[in-house]
């Protein structure tokens, strides 16, 4: 998105060369047009200059890295209580396994959705950066409060929970103090991720080249950020949890939540800010309500659909959208009928193409998210049943036990080192034969990440088979070593890499401009649908195949389930979802932003007549 300054500076130079046109057309004097002319290129130089001042003096790299910064401690934070939630509920609340499964799939889900909720307050009344700042104090708020909770109330006797002694919660206060506070942290760090996001590529101008490249790289970059913070927690917290130090991990969550707050802080003379357009649900509403009212009408040519005069949108602060071929019904939403001229306007009758367009984004993008929440079902097993699984495998070498959550540092490595493959490698190669600047599109990467994501079910499949092979009767352990699991972890970083970047760059990019950060929320509502299905998924089977003295495919005892048969029964699910894809990705047509057509004519007429030029 351009920023503010670009945006006016574009529209006046606009509306100063028209203003050329008409004086050169309507007094056939040489010498007025000339004086004219001199006038209006001093403006037009003047702002640019002032323009080019301000984007030099603000975002770009410089800030748009305090804010990978608190991406990185953020997650960190966030990290640091959900990625060992399962044993937790398994050994300091006493759950059973599905049930803990079951139990963090909904609070991740939540974590998910809550970003929807964020998105809708930044793209229409509070603007990015004051959503940042509020959900994260939200997010801090419930670490404290956890912190508290664990250190006053959860834990008894002293030093349980470590696997070996189960603990004894004091009071029913603190399990429910224990439950506010990480519903808080899913509030919290979920309002607050696709809106960091979108702050984070606002510091770059898609009306300069450069900047716009280097707006494509920050996704990259800021997923990358997200998986650094997280090794810390997968590696060392997890290790001081599984000891049974359950408050000094929370503690040292809530001092990086602290102070990733005050890093993001610090830049706020200098972040780019864009303001908010305004509550998106009556724009989409209205547009429906129109095009309901006008049924039996025929919608008319493109080029006779209603459209503002001028270079500005109606929606404040969003660039035009040019008219689109699909979805054609919506276009009688901005077809003029007699009613229309003979009245006021009603937005409730009658909706710019712009207006139209927006909605139809909207629904032309649904088919492509409703298919990447079966890829989630397959990533929230790393938070849930890979952990479950790596706590019934060989995990001792020695003297040193190894938890079974930090197994998702291989993930998180995965994801660092596909990353700079991907970038120093694929792109390249992928530029060379494709043509395309970016390599692979980001429906074809969206595509390799569901075959990836795919394989790693089937690899979990079959280490849980050798797992069940090396089960000692009356043994709760296997034999079999834990790092049989490295492959499914590695497998899932693959897929990350080529998956949740490409959604984030392609919802992010595709969303209109009054939704941007609605566009970056439904890679993370994907999430949390998938940690729903999830559940539900677990359920249905437990409910299926539990029956009569059978205990079920993934019963509290493992070792007498069949969890392999649940990983290829999502992988059967996510290889059907994959037909599915391939057919909405080749139907999906991209936006197209006036803005840019614009900025190619800009350039063309300054070689022309040499506005602009400094």
């Amino acid at each position: 998105m351009a920023t503010v300054d670009s945006i006016n500076f574009t529209n006046n130079e606009a509306a100063l060369k028209q203003q050329v046109r008409e004086n050169d057309r309507g007094t056939g004097a040489p010498e007025a047009v000339k004086i004219n002319f001199n006038e209006i290129e001093h403006k037009v130089a003047t702002s640019k200059s002032k323009a080019s001042l301000i984007r030099k003096s603000t975002g770009g790299w410089k800030f748009a890295s305090l804010l990978l910064a608190n991406q990185a401690l953020a997650t960190l934070a966030f990290f640091g209580v959900g990625v060992n939630l399962v044993l937790f509920l398994t050994r300091v609340l006493d759950q059973e396994n599905a049930d803990a499964a079951n139990s963090v799939s909904k609070w991740t889900g939540t974590v998910y959705l809550c970003s929807l909720v964020g998105a809708f307050l930044s793209d229409s009344y509070w603007g990015r950066y004051l959503t940042c700042t509020i959900f994260q104090l939200i997010f801090i708020l419930g670490l404290a409060l956890l912190s508290l909770s664990s250190w006053l109330f959860l834990f008894h006797p002293s030093g349980c929970g470590d696997g070996e002694t189960m603990c004894m919660p004091e009071s029913s206060v603190g399990v429910v103090i224990f439950y506010l506070s990480i519903y808080l942290v899913a509030f919290g760090y979920g309002g607050y991720q696709p809106t960091i996001a979108t702050f984070g590529s606002d510091q770059f101008d898609e009306a300069n080249p450069e900047e716009r490249a280097s707006k494509a790289v920050f996704f990259c970059y800021f997923y990358f950020a997200l998986n650094v913070g997280s090794l810390f927690s997968n590696t060392i917290l997890v290790y001081y949890e599984d000891t049974g130090k359950w408050t000094l991990g929370f503690v040292v969550s809530l001092g990086s939540a602290v102070i990733a707050l005050l890093s993001f802080l610090l830049g706020t003379p200098r972040y780019r800010y864009i303001k908010p357009c305004g509550n998106p649900l009556p724009r989409v509403a209205q547009v429906f309500v129109a095009a309901a009212r006008k049924w039996n009408i025929v919608p008319a040519n493109s080029g006779d659909l209603y459209e503002v005069e001028g270079p500005e949108s109606a929606i404040k602060g969003s660039r035009k959208i040019y008219h689109s071929d699909e979805i054609e019904f919506l276009d009688k939403a901005a077809t003029i009928t007699e009613d229309d001229l003979s009245g006021p306007k009603n937005p409730w009758t009658l909706c710019t193409v712009t207006q139209v367009e927006e909605a139809k984004c909207v629904l032309k993008m649904l088919p492509i998210w409703l298919c990447t929440i079966i890829y989630s079902v397959v990533f929230t097993q790393m938070a849930s049943l890979f952990v479950e699984q790596g706590d019934v495998m060989k995990s001792n070498f020695g003297d040193f036990h190894l938890p079974a959550a930090s197994m998702s540092a291989f993930d998180i490595c995965s994801v660092l080192i596909c990353t700079g493959i991907y970038r120093q490698l694929l792109v390249p190669l992928a530029r060379k034969i494709s043509g395309n600047p970016k390599g692979l599109s980001e429906l074809k990467r969206m595509g390799i990440g569901l075959i990836i994501g795919m394989l790693s079910m089937i690899a979990a499949g079959v280490t849980e088979i050798a797992r069940l092979k090396h089960v000692q009767p009356h043994e709760k352990i296997s034999t079999l070593s834990i790092f049989w699991q490295i492959p499914q972890y590695v497998l899932v970083g693959a897929s990350e890499v080529f998956m949740y970047v490409g959604q984030l760059e392609f919802f992010n990019g595709q969303a209109p401009d009054g939704i941007k950060s609605f566009g970056s929320s439904l890679c993370m509502a994907s999430i949390s649908l998938g940690n729903y299905v999830s559940s539900m998924l677990v359920y249905m089977v437990m409910g299926i195949t539990a029956k009569g003295k059978s205990p079920g495919w993934i019963p509290d005892d493992l070792n007498t389930g069949h969890m392999d048969r649940f990983y290829f029964l999502i992988a059967a699910l996510t290889a059907f979802d994959f037909v599915i894809y391939v057919f909405c990705a080749k139907w999906y047509k991209g936006i197209d932003f006036e803005v840019t057509k614009m900025e190619i004519q800009i350039m063309e007429n300054q070689e022309d007549v040499g506005i602009g030029r400094v």
